[in-house]
């Protein structure tokens, strides 16, 4: 997921520059009616613990920093003290594996800043974790991530090695790689102190963030595979070309209800360019009407409080994944449950854009906008409803 922050395949989600990045997030942040907050009146149902809110910068990075938060919730859910864990240590260690499969398959897989939820998983089993303290990335003249010289020069170098005219590789290339990483980000410590005591990044993973990633399962759902079978995650980003579970539409909210309900949160990764999208007011819902077959006032007055919304039905969700109305754009964390002045569930979700918005780096999504937009929810076993998970093969 990284379309937002760079269409350059942001997610693998498509390759956009950071200044195609910033220019989205404008784009969401602009032509929105101002005072979508006093018309949206929102009563909070659940609230489940997080930590607090980030901006991942110019980075396409907000598949880190909606899985480390998720991860982070975990921890506060198991009882264990709050750590902000390093989004860009899990982002670095996930380079090098990406830039291994990159290699491997000749330079045809996309190259960039995204990644998907199961890879925040898969990197902190394999390198473990680090506190942010410890780890803040910011090693070239910035006080927030700026990710695109880095990632062009990195990008360069991948062409250059899989272009070489001598045939047989060295094993000099990956070391010369994670140099690169180590001059833009910094050099990971062996060992670090965090509250006294000395660790690794393994052992601190095992002895304080604690979480057991073999129980986090990923699931999404579409219609050309059957149903509770794993299945290829058909997106650009997917670089580490993992599956995750197939259910029916229905199911995905029946899971973050359920996970919501019983105190786990849920990472999301979505589609945040629709103009139905509103990060300024917080609001992301799907009106009945195209936007594109509005009138010029009915588009100003789409955020004017609650609305009749589209039925989202398997056939339609499918039909905007393959004509590209839904692309794979950014993640964000589910953590919790509020209703609209009528009654209407939105789920309530933390972004990583900063705190510049109306809900202060928060956001109400209708349950018709999760169904439509979603392209897969990571979640806690034990969060699934014991029906739908006997199911899962």
């Amino acid at each position: 997921m990284k379309k937002i922050l760079s269409l350059l395949l942001i997610s693998g989600m498509a390759v956009i520059t950071t200044h195609a990045q910033d220019n989205l997030v404008n784009s969401l942040k602009s032509n929105q009616s101002d005072s979508a907050k006093a018309k949206f009146q929102f009563t909070t149902v659940l609230n489940l613990e997080c930590s607090p809110v980030k901006n991942q910068g110019s980075s396409g990075t907000c598949w880190s920093y909606s899985g480390n938060s998720f991860l982070e919730s975990e921890m506060m859910h198991d009882g264990k003290s709050f750590v902000d864990i390093s989004e860009i240590y899990t982002a670095r260690c996930a380079y090098i594996e990406r830039a291994k499969n990159y290699v491997r398959l000749h330079g045809n897989i996309g190259w960039g800043d995204g990644a998907e939820l199961h890879d925040v998983v898969s990197t902190y089993k394999k390198y473990g974790a680090v506190p942010y303290d410890v780890y803040t990335g910011l090693n070239y003249g910035t006080s927030k991530n700026k990710f695109g010289e880095m990632q062009a020069a990195l990008e360069g170098m991948l062409k250059g090695i899989i272009a070489n005219k001598n045939g047989k590789l060295t094993k000099n290339w990956l070391p010369a790689f994670t140099a690169v990483l180590d001059a833009y980000l910094g050099k990971v410590p062996e060992e670090f102190r965090y509250n006294g005591k000395t660790y690794t990044p393994q052992s601190f993973a095992k002895e304080v963030v604690g979480i057991q990633p073999e129980k986090y399962i990923e699931l999404g759902s579409v219609t050309y595979t059957p149903y509770y079978e794993a299945s290829m995650l058909m997106v650009p980003d997917n670089w580490s070309l993992q599956s995750v579970y197939n259910v029916p539409l229905n199911d995905l909210t029946t899971i973050a209800d359920n996970a919501l309900k019983n105190g786990y949160t849920v990472a999301w990764a979505t589609d945040v360019s629709e103009k139905y999208f509103s990060w300024k007011n917080g609001v992301a819902i799907v009106p009945e009407k195209e936007v594109e077959d509005m009138e010029a006032d009915e588009v100003k007055k789409m955020f004017d409080g609650p609305q009749n919304e589209r039925e989202i039905t398997a056939e339609l969700r499918e039909e905007a994944f393959d004509n590209y109305t839904t692309t794979d754009d950014h993640g964000m964390h589910i953590v919790g449950l509020a209703k609209d002045q009528n009654g209407k569930e939105y789920y309530m979700v933390k972004n990583s854009w900063g705190d510049k918005n109306d809900y202060k780096g928060y956001l109400y999504v209708s349950k018709a906008f999760f169904n439509y937009k979603t392209v897969a929810i990571l979640v806690n076993e034990a969060a699934i409803p014991s029906g739908i998970l006997r199911k899962l093969k």
